[in-house]
């Protein structure tokens, strides 16, 4: 993600910029995030948030970790994701991406939102939309993935709404029990529960997770969770 400056010296402009023409600082922001080419800062904030931490992030990770990203609907799971995947491109590995959400086209916008364009890493970026999307479909295609390859997954309850697909908990086992055999790394983005209350808990956490079936947490080697706040989140662990 690129930006004009960085990002503490942009909310600087936009103090000045809210005192000079006697607007409020929101106002002023969104100004701010508009000329740097974001339709509002809380969208500039989000994706500065997900492009920052997933280096942090990918530097992490080893071979055979399942992390799962968790966080409100519009709080950046997904770009976050798809900056991880990035940074192991970059880093010469194999990535990929599996969603029941999205179509390819918004994917790409994703992509290309945080800096990226699929197509320049040629075949070493796999983008599946597939409706069969499940454990089984997951390691059938990553079957030949080499030791390293990042695997996000959008999003985890989606994998449990067919009901010819495994319980969720036993695609969980598989695809851990998988990751160790392999040496891949999975992303797994997850729903928090319309329950969770960011007023009471700024960041979320394992109990929030929005589970229509019980999934035994251990299979988790780290979690990541996103806040309220576009720039607040909990460290993996």
């Amino acid at each position: 993600m690129k930006l004009s400056a960085p990002i503490f010296h942009l909310k600087r402009t936009a103090k000045q910029l809210a005192r000079s023409q006697g607007v409020d600082l929101s106002v002023a922001l969104d100004r701010v995030a508009v000329a740097e080419g974001f339709s509002s800062w809380s969208l500039l904030a989000a994706k500065y948030a997900a492009s920052s931490s997933a280096t942090k992030l990918y530097a992490g990770l080893k071979h055979g970790d399942v992390m799962l990203i968790g966080a409100r609907p519009g709080q950046g799971k997904t770009l976050l994701a798809l900056g991880i995947v990035a940074e192991a491109l970059k880093d010469g590995k194999q990535g990929m991406f599996f969603t029941l959400e999205y179509t390819e086209a918004e994917v790409q916008a994703r992509f290309a939102s945080i800096g990226f364009e699929a197509e320049q890493f040629g075949d070493a970026f796999i983008l599946d939309c597939s409706d069969d999307i499940c454990a089984d479909y997951i390691i059938a295609k990553a079957e030949s993935a080499r030791p390293g390859t990042v695997v996000a997954v959008d999003y985890l309850q989606l994998m449990d709404q067919k009901r010819t697909h495994p319980d969720l908990s036993e695609q969980m086992s598989a695809l851990r029990a998988f990751a160790d055999d392999r040496g891949l790394v999975f992303l797994m983005i997850s729903q928090i529960a319309r329950t969770y209350d960011p007023v009471a808990k700024r960041i979320p956490d394992l109990t929030d997770v929005r589970l229509p079936n019980p999934v035994d947490m251990a299979v988790f080697t780290r979690t990541h969770f996103i806040g309220d706040h576009p720039l607040a989140s909990e460290a993996a662990h």
